[in-house]
Protein backbone atom coordinates (compact mmCIF):
# COMPACT_ATOMS: atom_id res chain seq x y z
CA UNK A 1 0.00 0.00 0.00
CA UNK A 2 1.79 3.33 -0.34
CA UNK A 3 1.16 6.18 1.24
CA UNK A 4 1.33 10.24 1.19
CA UNK A 5 3.50 11.28 4.34
CA UNK A 6 2.98 15.17 5.07
CA UNK A 7 5.31 16.31 7.64
CA UNK A 8 6.03 19.43 9.48
CA UNK A 9 8.94 19.96 11.59
CA UNK A 10 9.28 21.95 14.91
CA UNK A 11 12.04 22.27 16.74
CA UNK A 12 11.45 22.61 19.99
CA UNK A 13 12.74 25.77 22.13
CA UNK A 14 15.58 25.54 23.78
CA UNK A 15 17.12 22.70 21.84
CA UNK A 16 21.23 22.67 21.72
CA UNK A 17 21.93 23.64 18.22
CA UNK A 18 24.01 20.42 18.35
CA UNK A 19 21.24 18.27 18.88
CA UNK A 20 19.32 19.88 16.25
CA UNK A 21 22.26 19.29 14.02
CA UNK A 22 22.66 15.43 15.04
CA UNK A 23 18.81 14.98 14.62
CA UNK A 24 18.89 16.43 11.03
CA UNK A 25 21.71 14.14 9.67
CA UNK A 26 20.07 11.16 10.86
CA UNK A 27 17.51 12.28 9.19
CA UNK A 28 19.22 12.10 5.75
CA UNK A 29 20.56 8.66 6.64
CA UNK A 30 16.97 7.40 7.80
CA UNK A 31 15.48 8.19 4.59
CA UNK A 32 18.59 6.83 2.63
CA UNK A 33 17.99 3.50 4.72
CA UNK A 34 13.99 3.78 3.80
CA UNK A 35 14.83 4.43 0.55
CA UNK A 36 17.27 1.50 0.05
CA UNK A 37 14.66 -0.95 1.24
CA UNK A 38 11.68 0.34 -1.04
CA UNK A 39 9.46 2.12 1.76
CA UNK A 40 10.51 5.84 0.59
CA UNK A 41 9.66 6.04 -3.03
CA UNK A 42 10.09 9.80 -3.49
CA UNK A 43 10.42 12.66 -1.19
CA UNK A 44 9.44 16.51 -2.07
CA UNK A 45 10.01 20.02 -0.19
CA UNK A 46 6.72 22.08 -0.70
CA UNK A 47 7.79 25.98 -2.24
CA UNK A 48 5.21 27.52 -0.30
CA UNK A 49 6.05 26.64 3.71
CA UNK A 50 8.80 24.25 3.85
CA UNK A 51 6.70 21.45 4.55
CA UNK A 52 7.63 18.03 3.68
CA UNK A 53 6.32 15.40 1.30
CA UNK A 54 7.07 11.77 1.07
CA UNK A 55 5.52 8.87 -0.92
CA UNK A 56 5.70 5.71 0.89
CA UNK A 57 4.99 1.84 0.89
CA UNK A 58 4.44 -0.15 3.68
CA UNK A 59 2.43 -2.98 4.40
CA UNK A 60 -0.58 -1.28 6.25
CA UNK A 61 -0.81 1.88 8.39
CA UNK A 62 0.86 0.46 11.56
CA UNK A 63 3.65 -0.88 8.97
CA UNK A 64 4.08 2.61 7.71
CA UNK A 65 4.07 4.24 11.95
CA UNK A 66 6.65 2.19 12.85
CA UNK A 67 8.95 2.50 10.04
CA UNK A 68 8.46 6.58 10.59
CA UNK A 69 9.00 6.31 14.23
CA UNK A 70 12.52 5.56 13.18
CA UNK A 71 13.36 8.83 11.69
CA UNK A 72 15.07 11.14 14.02
CA UNK A 73 13.44 13.90 13.70
CA UNK A 74 10.14 11.84 14.30
CA UNK A 75 9.44 13.14 17.97
CA UNK A 76 9.55 16.73 16.36
CA UNK A 77 6.66 16.27 13.32
CA UNK A 78 3.33 16.92 13.10
CA UNK A 79 2.39 14.28 10.55
CA UNK A 80 -0.40 13.90 8.10
CA UNK A 81 -0.80 10.15 6.32
CA UNK A 82 -3.10 10.44 3.24
CA UNK A 83 -3.57 6.38 2.00
CA UNK A 84 -3.28 5.78 -1.68
CA UNK A 85 -5.43 3.20 -4.08
CA UNK A 86 -4.81 2.70 -7.81
CA UNK A 87 -6.50 4.42 -9.97
CA UNK A 88 -7.63 2.88 -13.42
CA UNK A 89 -6.58 5.56 -15.27
CA UNK A 90 -3.12 6.11 -13.48
CA UNK A 91 -0.85 6.24 -16.58
CA UNK A 92 1.75 3.73 -14.92
CA UNK A 93 -1.20 0.80 -15.03
CA UNK A 94 -2.37 1.90 -18.07
CA UNK A 95 1.51 1.26 -19.72
CA UNK A 96 1.88 -1.97 -18.24
CA UNK A 97 -1.39 -3.60 -19.47
CA UNK A 98 -0.34 -2.24 -22.89
CA UNK A 99 3.14 -4.00 -22.29
CA UNK A 100 1.62 -7.43 -21.48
Amino acid sequence: MEYLVDFEVTVPAGTPAAETEERFAGESVAAASLADAGHLLRVWKRPDDGAIVGLYRANDSRHLDALLKTLPLYPWMRIDVTPLEAHPNDPARVAAKIGS
